[in-house]
């Protein structure tokens, strides 16, 4: 009998370079500053928050939506820091990591043959999550140089077919942040239209140089078309444990909830409920903006005495560099810059032009500086020769 030939939902997929370049990192006994988590520990009281969580026999299932006191947090959370009121039970669902947010929203608005606009470059998940749900994804590169929406690339871009838009910001992987002004001008052109918005803030809480994080909640008339991404892996250094939140308009919430319940149905219980203890207290969230602008600081000082030039940081933890002023580095592409620095200098970072659905070669590299001081220190000392 003959088997069945697999046609693949996702041809394109291979091998990512997130993959290749960690491979070789641990080939080369390199700084692995490629990929984004953090290689300290969490706050212990959130291990025994959710370890008393455990020992209390809350291990089954919570509700589909999450647990009760989790999204109440949320919703004070937000609250608190953006003024605007998400109702706990009818608008803020916690989900498996804000990946499977991201892909559950996009399969709750887009149907076969719906465009989705992307700005490049972006997040790895974001195109295949619109492939898996039939839809079509309309690259929109940044401008080159600076990562700022390029309005009238977007403007151009916009369709009938449009039905949804996906910002990031802060932005991975370039760590520019958008302003007031550039969130109300993607507003004047999708507010009159049939187009959603996935806004993708997982690094809300990781903005630096005294600026808030301007959150597409903040304005009405995104609100009312929009799901906002969040992520507890990253707010308190636990990027393993998959668990984010998405806040929407009750409708939204409705659909998104549809697809939530049959894809993951729920997140980790114990581990929900660890943290809903532990956000009794908004330090640990209220203080990372500080924590995280040493971390740049320490990095970024220490890559002065380097040929190396550092772009904008404006939030995330990643910091890119130019390479175009390296001698060594000047003539590579950016996976061959990423490679030679792994094996010649023994510090692995990653090539923007992996984030972009068609390469361009920017000479640009991106490093993760979630990293203990003692990890910084060293990538810095081995970059020095760079100088």
């Amino acid at each position: 009998m003959a088997v069945p030939i697999l046609q693949s939902k996702l041809p394109r997929v291979g091998t990512t370079v997130f993959s290749v370049m960690s491979a070789l990192a641990t080939e080369h006994q390199a700084i692995n500053m490629g990929q984004g988590f953090p290689d300290f520990d969490c706050d212990p009281r959130l291990i025994h928050a959710v370890t008393a969580a455990m020992k209390a026999g809350l291990n089954q299932y919570p509700l589909m939506t999450g647990v009760p006191l989790l999204r109440q947090r949320v919703t004070d959370k937000v609250f608190a820091l953006h003024g605007v009121q998400y109702d706990a039970n009818t608008e803020v669902t916690i989900t498996s990591g804000a990946t499977q947010g991201i892909l559950s929203a996009i399969l709750a608005v887009v149907r076969a043959g719906d465009e989705v606009i992307v700005l490049e470059p972006c997040y790895d998940s974001y195109i295949p999550n619109i492939e898996l749900a039939g839809g079509i994804a309309v690259p929109v590169p940044l401008l080159q140089g600076t990562f700022a929406p390029d309005f009238d690339a977007i403007s151009v871009a916009i369709t009938p077919k449009t039905r949804a838009v996906i910002v990031n910001s802060p932005h991975n992987p370039s760590g520019r942040v958008w302003s007031t002004e550039q969130w109300n001008t993607l507003t004047d052109l999708i507010a009159e239209r049939d187009i959603w918005l996935i806004s993708d803030e997982v690094y809300e809480h990781m903005v630096f140089d005294g600026a808030a994080h301007q959150s597409a909640a903040q304005n009405p008339r995104l609100r009312e078309r929009a799901f906002i991404i969040s992520s507890f892996g990253k707010t308190l250094h636990v990027t393993g444990w998959k668990i984010g939140t998405v806040c929407a308009p009750a409708p939204l919430t409705v659909e998104f909830r549809k697809v939530h319940q049959y894809t993951v149905f729920t997140a980790n219980s114990a581990m929900q409920h660890g943290i809903a203890e532990y956000l009794g207290d908004p330090a640990p969230y209220l203080t990372l903006p500080a924590f995280y602008q040493g971390k740049r600081d320490r990095f970024a000082a220490g890559l002065g005495g380097t040929k190396l030039r550092l772009l904008p940081c404006e939030g995330s933890y990643f910091q890119c560099v130019s390479y175009a002023e390296v001698p060594a580095l000047r003539d590579l592409t950016e996976r061959g810059c990423s490679e030679w620095l792994t094996r010649e200098i023994g510090v692995a970072p990653i090539p923007i032009a992996a984030f972009c659905s068609v390469p361009t070669e920017q000479q640009i590299v991106r490093f993760c500086f979630a990293k203990r001081d003692e990890t910084l220190d060293a990538a810095v000392q081995r970059l020095a020769k760079l100088g």
